[in-house]
């Protein structure tokens, strides 16, 4: 918290996330000694296995969350973003290990809650209900991450890793779509696929005029056309 452009940015961040019903005074104590950091563009914040509790707020960038197969293979199971917590059910699980990696996707700033005093605040309902609706959200999400990762092609997945990709790259908008950086080992990672197979997806988007493709990136040319193949679940 260096400034009022950064305080306008975690203002921004508190609004968007679940700990904006708390009131002022009891979220001024919250962060009376949590830490801002900036985290370089593809840097391991939190390991898959580790033990360590702790309370995240993502103020600005993109953190991906993931999983690690024994071979090597990785799946995205979300990104999170300005508001996002990250954290919340390692403060109260007995014998806590993280299940996925967090990874910033993008130069990223999070605010880093004690995790001794959001456990002290909890006895205030606010906070409690606030930690309460964080940690149902996320349950909900991940039984829709399973669903969708389950029963999902994987042209529904690599086009969901796109549009996520494309949400937060604004200032690479251009007239004719937008412009994000990504490889195709990456696109396959997040996929949960092979390289071989997303080159064939992206050959069939192409010839659809969906995307343009370069070595390094893609230019998504409509992303709301490329939006309603999205969902796997097309009947909710």
């Amino acid at each position: 918290m260096r400034g009022s452009e950064v305080d306008v940015d975690l203002s921004d961040a508190l609004a968007a996330s679940a700990l904006r019903t708390v009131p002022s005074e009891l979220l001024g104590h919250l962060l009376a000694d949590a830490i801002e950091e900036v985290v370089e563009e593809g840097s391991i914040t939190h390991r898959q296995g580790d033990a360590t509790a702790h309370l995240e707020l993502v103020v600005s960038g993109v953190v991906r969350v993931f999983v690690t197969a024994p071979d090597g293979r990785t799946m995205t199971i979300r990104y999170c973003r300005r508001g996002g917590l990250l954290g919340a059910m390692s403060l109260y699980r007995d014998g806590f290990v993280m299940p996925a990696t967090t990874q910033a996707l993008v130069e990223t700033r999070v605010l880093r809650f004690s995790p001794r005093r959001v456990v002290d605040m909890v006895g205030h309902r606010p906070v409690a209900e606030a930690l309460l609706r964080e940690v149902s959200a996320r349950a909900d999400r991940f039984l829709d991450e399973i669903a969708g990762n389950a029963f999902s092609t994987v042209r529904q997945r690599v086009v969901r890793h796109l549009l996520d990709l494309a949400a937060d790259h604004h200032g690479a908008r251009q007239a004719d779509g937008v412009v994000v950086s990504v490889s195709q080992q990456e696109l396959a990672d997040a996929a949960g696929t092979v390289r071989e197979v997303v080159v064939r997806t992206l050959r069939e988007l192409r010839d659809e005029g969906l995307v343009e493709t370069g070595r390094t990136t893609i230019l998504v040319r409509d992303p709301a056309r490329l939006a309603a193949e999205e969902e796997w679940n097309l009947s909710s």
